[in-house]
């Protein structure tokens, strides 16, 4: 099978049969085989009796029902899971995402190699309390994750090698990251592509001022587990060892300091008397405990089932 079209959907009934109409002709016009894989994350609206019916006129239209709201990230690993294309796409049900740019992206994909590509909205629709925020995100993930090509990390439309989709795991509120899991799982042909971007049709968002916040915190997640996911101990055993030096190293000087004047029969104050004190026993303190959490993270680290999976691209 040439393609799977994943698209997760929330209450979007209205847009269904326009969106895999539209699909359905783009993929016959270029001969490709394909699947569409429709995601229902627990809609109220009738999605997925629209859903079934669709299937019925269409058997190339598969459909995965939640029993409730998981949200975007659920959604997108389980039509990962499910799909058997060669190249997976997805895109959102709200039309906003044009099927007229799956030839290119497949193209991209099968004749120039990439591992993955990011669609890039460079003119929206949106309001700038929406872009604005968008912006900044991608800049401090451009800067995090080390991938400058890319604009728009979190545009719903995006084109990927089967074994991108097979090897990674998408969870939380990970979807706005799925380049930087790709590259963290060794996949680092990472491209871009222009494409349109289209003023929503039906219904309204479903994404709040909240996906800000839960943005930021699962990008700082994903850096850490990335970057020390199997070295725990380098992370806090290093912060540890610096906390617990420091302190340390003044905890001496305060020490020979009452000694130098006791030799010269100077006046002196006592220890705990020295603010200084107080702040070698807190970095004495807090250096002991990361350390110790570096050592119950190596611990749980290789007892993880996990440990030793890493990813091999080819044997002979």
């Amino acid at each position: 099978m040439d393609i799977s079209v994943v698209i997760p959907l929330l209450n979007e009934v209205e847009s269904l049969p326009e969106l895999t109409e539209w699909i359905a002709r783009v993929m016959k016009d270029n001969n490709f085989t394909y699947e569409v894989l429709l995601v229902d994350d627990g809609s109220s609206d009738g999605s997925w009796e629209m859903i079934c019916d669709l299937h019925r006129q269409n058997q190339a239209i598969r459909g995965i029902k939640f029993r409730r709201n998981y949200g975007k990230s659920a959604a997108l690993n389980t039509g990962f899971e499910a799909a058997q294309g060669n190249v997976v796409i997805t895109m959102d049900a709200d039309l906003q995402d044009s099927p007229d740019e799956i030839p290119e992206l497949y193209r991209l994909v099968t004749e120039d190699n990439y591992d993955l590509i990011s669609g890039w909205k460079a003119k929206r629709y949106d309001p700038p309390s929406k872009t604005i925020p968008t912006k900044l995100f991608n800049a401090a993930t451009r800067k995090m994750s080390g991938i400058d090509n890319l604009h728009d990390f979190n545009c719903g439309l995006k084109a990927y090698r089967k074994a991108v989709v097979k090897n990674i795991e998408v969870y939380g509120e990970m979807h706005r990251y799925i380049p930087v899991l790709a590259k963290w799982a060794g996949f680092k042909k990472i491209g871009e592509k222009v494409v349109e971007h289209r003023a929503r049709k039906y219904g309204k968002t479903k994404f709040g001022m909240s996906r800000f916040i839960n943005g930021f915190l699962d990008l700082l997640s994903i850096f850490f587990v990335g970057k020390f996911g199997k070295r725990p101990m380098h992370f806090f055993g290093s912060m540890g060892v610096l906390s617990f030096f420091i302190g340390l190293v003044m905890a001496i000087w305060i020490i020979c300091e009452k000694l130098y004047h006791i030799a010269h029969n100077e006046a002196y104050r006592d220890a705990t008397q020295n603010p200084l004190f107080y702040i070698a026993l807190v970095a004495i303190i807090v250096g002991s405990q990361l350390f110790l959490t570096g050592f119950v993270a190596e611990l749980v680290s290789r007892s993880s089932q996990d440990r030793n999976n890493y990813q091999v691209e080819e044997r002979v």
